[in-house]
């Protein structure tokens, strides 16, 4: 590493930290001044609750603060008349640019990864504690459909990968052919084991003299494999948040049956590919700068940048509530205004960078 991409890379990243750290303060400091009173009198929980609003705040902040520590380092530079010495030593715009484009480019994949993990489901967790069922995970009454067969759960329990009440339909030819019946269920080595099963076998062909209902008692069966309980929580839920693995399995899972995923899509290009606008959008705004300071306007170049992220920022969240409500396609609402941002950035940049 070079003493230039050292000297680049300590300006950007101190203003970087700096701005992080004051809008997680922020963020974090207005949602408990909001629900303080909310909050149960555990200790625990409360530190639970600022770690989950944290990181949930950071998917937010983070890509916010990796812009405006950009803007805030190449306002020094030009006010200090820095970027004049980096060209008069012939060092030109893309020896400047990469190693801050490399560095944005690790610290969002790292959120990315983060996003794979249960910190995903942050905003849930902070909310269940919240209302006071942070330690109640069950859900009453789901009825889905996988592959050929109907299932009804009184009671699942996603976190014990639990089920109670369990009646299992097999489905042929638009037919009942066969029915499970049992009070207990385990997910367990990817697939689900049913204990003291009453299964009941309806015969294909109706005969008056031959034909009859079949029923055999199981201490032991399994069945459903790939029915994972958290996936089966989350499709059930009005607001369903998904980690990007998870959102992958919904995705296979609901496309097997035919089912809309356009609302698990939208989740996972959000998780995805939407933080990565912060790389197109950072030369854009590297395309904006002066050299000297004589004829640089500090306050105009910072509100413009400041005006210019907040506003592609905010139409894309726009966008993925259209898409979430079901008014666009997902791809339309996170994919190709990503791309078009990427192309628009590459044009300016052929025309302004050697």
């Amino acid at each position: 590493m070079t003493i230039l991409i050292k000297y680049i890379l300590s300006k950007y990243l101190k203003y970087f930290f700096i701005i992080l750290l004051s809008l997680e303060l922020f963020f974090v400091g207005i949602d408990l001044l909001q629900n303080f009173k909310n909050l149960p009198n555990s200790a625990n929980l409360q530190i639970l609750y600022i770690l989950y609003t944290s990181f949930f705040s950071l998917t937010i902040v983070l890509p916010l603060s990796l812009i405006f520590g950009w803007v805030i380092t190449l306002t020094f530079f030009i006010k200090n008349n820095e970027m004049v010495s980096f060209y008069s030593l012939g060092i030109s715009k893309k020896m400047i640019l990469t190693p801050i484009l490399i560095t944005i480019f690790l610290i969002t994949t790292l959120l990315v990864i983060l996003q794979s993990t249960p910190l995903a489901y942050s905003y849930e967790q902070k909310n269940k504690i919240i209302h006071n069922n942070y330690f109640s995970n069950e859900r009453d009454n789901i009825f889905l459909k996988y592959n050929n067969y109907f299932i009804y759960f009184g009671k699942l329990y996603p976190i014990q990968k639990i089920a109670q009440d369990v009646h299992i339909f097999k489905i042929k030819n638009n037919d009942i052919v066969e029915r499970i019946i049992a009070k207990k269920a385990y997910y367990q080595e990817n697939r689900w084991y049913i204990v003291d099963a009453d299964i009941t076998y309806k015969p294909e062909v109706i005969d008056w003299d031959n034909s009859k209902i079949k029923t055999i008692h199981k201490d032991f069966l399994y069945t459903l494999e790939g029915f994972e309980p958290k996936i089966i929580n989350n499709v059930y839920k009005s607001k369903p948040y998904y980690s990007t693995i998870d959102a992958i399995k919904t995705i296979i899972l609901l496309e097997n049956q035919d089912f809309n995923t356009n609302k698990v899509k939208v989740i996972f290009y959000s998780q995805l590919f939407k933080p990565y606008f912060t790389l197109p959008l950072a030369v854009l705004i590297f395309l904006l700068v002066g050299v000297s300071s004589r004829f640089f306007n500090n306050a105009k170049f910072i509100s413009t940048s400041i005006l210019l992220t907040l506003l592609i920022w905010g139409i894309m969240f726009l966008l993925e509530k259209f898409a979430l409500g079901g008014i666009i396609l997902a791809e339309i609402a996170i994919i190709i205004p990503l791309v078009a941002l990427v192309f628009v950035t590459y044009y300016f940049y052929l025309k302004r960078v050697d």
